[in-house]
Order: structure tokens, then sequence, then C-alpha cells
């Protein structure tokens, strides 16, 4: 008897272990095609105001690429993060672009509670596109890209942002430009 219940906790496990890896390499950020990178700068989303924006106004400088919508609370509860982050490093040539997976009426509802200093644009289900193109295969928010100088991807990361890991990823690309400068 007890061989039978140790027999089916291991197979449990292994079922388990399957089910968790599976999931990672489903739902783990991956590396975007370059074509969705040089895509990327070619594009443009309305404002709050319904002017167009286009990325390529921020081509050459470090960009915070953020995917978020009104309804997301991990969205929400990373925002006052990336105005403190964006004060910080902005005399550095760093800039923060949130897209919002929303529509503009609930976009502009939020910023009226919640304001941010940094661009926000209104992607609606394009931005859903645009962020699987980037590397988010699941579509869930937020969705975070760090984008060097050069345009490539030093950081992506699905979730809430931790700001020590951003804050952390910014300060290594400050470093790199100086060294380099």
């Amino acid at each position: 008897m007890q061989r039978k219940w140790l027999y089916l906790i291991l197979l449990a496990l292994a079922a388990l272990a399957a089910g968790v890896w599976m999931a990672q390499t489903r739902y783990a950020p991956q590396a975007p095609a370059a074509p969705a990178l040089a895509a990327l700068w070619q594009l443009g989303f309305p404002d709050g105001e319904g002017r167009r924006q286009p990325m390529s106004q921020w081509r050459g400088q470090v960009v915070v690429l953020n995917f978020w919508a009104s309804w997301c609370a991990p969205c929400r509860e990373e925002m006052p993060d990336f105005v403190d982050l964006r004060t910080q490093f902005r005399p550095s040539g760093v800039e923060f672009v949130g897209i919002a997976i929303d529509n503009p009426v609930n976009v502009a509802q939020f910023l009226r509670q919640q304001p941010v200093n940094y661009p926000i644009l209104i992607g609606e289900g394009a931005a859903h596109s645009l962020a699987r193109q980037l590397g988010n295969p699941s579509g869930a928010l937020p969705y975070t890209i760090v984008l060097d100088r050069d345009g490539s991807i030093v950081l992506s990361h699905l979730g809430r942002l931790p700001r020590a890991t951003l804050e952390s990823a910014l300060s290594k690309i400050k470093t790199q430009a100086k060294i380099g400068s």
C-alpha cells in the first residue's frame, strides 16, 4: 500500500514539474525577431489629445516601453516607480513611454486620478499585437521592455517590474554610455 502511494506521489510531482516547465516555456518573454524591433520605430500611436506620436521620436534614447491597461492592478502599482525613475534618469537620456492596451476614455479617466510625468499613448488592440511581436507571447499585462540607445532590448519583463530590477538595468546602461563616450 505504501508503495502505491509513493508511486502516486512521484507521478503527481512529475506532472507538476512538467506543467511548470510548459508554463515557463510558453509564457516567458521571448526575444523578438529583428523585423519587429525595426518596425517599432515606424509605428505611431495617438496620445491623450488624439495626436499621433511617432515612436521614432525616441530613437537613440534609452526607452522604457511599458504596455499597460487602466484595469490592470499590477500596471497601476508600478506606475509610481516609473514616475520616480523617469525623474531620476531623464537627464541621462532615458524616456519612459506607456502604451495603453485600452480605450481613450478609460485612459483619460485613469490619468485624471493618477497623473504621470511620461508620455502615454493609446494603442488599443494594435498595441496588444505589438507586445506579442516584441516578446510577450501570452499577451498578459503589464509587459515592459527596455531598449538601449541602439534599439536593442536589454530587459524584458512580464508582470509587475520590481523597481530595483529596472533601476539596476538603467544604471548599467547609463554607466556603459559614459564608458563608451
